[in-house]
């Protein structure tokens, strides 16, 4: 792949995509960055390399119209003196010298429109860059909350679980009380009718003894006058 190829690539790559893709942004927007600097390299050379190319182009044909423009002058300057065939040579040479101008051109043409891709590609680095520069420090800022609210997201699902076992707990303790209610009233029901009947004898039966009471003590204030 020839690196004009490859950095086209580079110019159509978005940043905001890889960035979605990635498990951890910090890591990638890191990564990134020392990969577009490691680019800028080699993109700066080979830049520096395809724009003396066309300077080279550029000035190869200038040469080339120049001496046209001579061969075309000592042709004048033989006729002028008389000298047909030697005017004739000059002719000849500037005839050859055209048809170079014109493959000179071509390669002039290629070698600008090379030259003019690489700046392109070198100002779309450099201004990936920047931006990027720029922005690390807020994306980092951003991954970094998104992080937290990842953990207390997780710690409030656990106290949701934990919610929801408490709340289980209570339905079992009032599942319970229900039961002994349940059995204390069963219990009421299934009491049998003497153990009302003694029950309430021995109601009496207290009452008579303190009847008893009473009398004695009434006969022994009335000993005592």
């Amino acid at each position: 792949m020839s690196i004009l190829t490859r950095f086209k690539d580079i110019m159509a790559s978005n940043i905001n995509a890889l960035l979605d893709k990635a498990e951890d942004p910090e890591k990638m927007i890191d990564q990134y960055l020392r990969n577009l600097n490691r680019d800028l390299g080699n993109v700066k050379a080979e830049t520096a390399s395809v724009m003396a190319e066309e300077q080279r182009a550029k000035r190869v044909l200038a040469e080339c119209k120049s001496d046209i423009e001579k061969m075309e002058k000592y042709a004048i300057k033989a006729l002028e003196a008389g000298n047909e065939d030697d005017a004739r040579k000059f002719l000849e040479r500037k005839t050859q010298l055209v048809e170079q101008q014109t493959t000179l051109q071509s390669a002039y043409n290629l070698a600008a429109s090379n030259a003019s891709q690489m700046r392109q590609m070198h100002d779309k680095l450099v201004s990936d860059i920047n931006e990027l520069e720029a922005k690390r420090s807020m994306l980092k800022a951003k991954w970094s909350v998104a992080k937290t609210q990842q953990r207390l997201n997780q710690i409030g699902s656990s106290v949701t679980d934990a919610n929801n076992t408490s709340s289980a707990f209570g339905r079992m303790e009032d599942k319970i009380n229900r039961a002994l209610d349940e059995a204390n009233a069963m219990a009421e029901l299934n009491k049998k009718p003497e153990d009302d009947l003694e029950e309430l004898a021995d109601k009496y039966e207290q009452k008579t003894s303190v009847d008893d009471e009473l009398a004695a003590l009434k006969a022994k204030l009335k000993h005592g006058e």
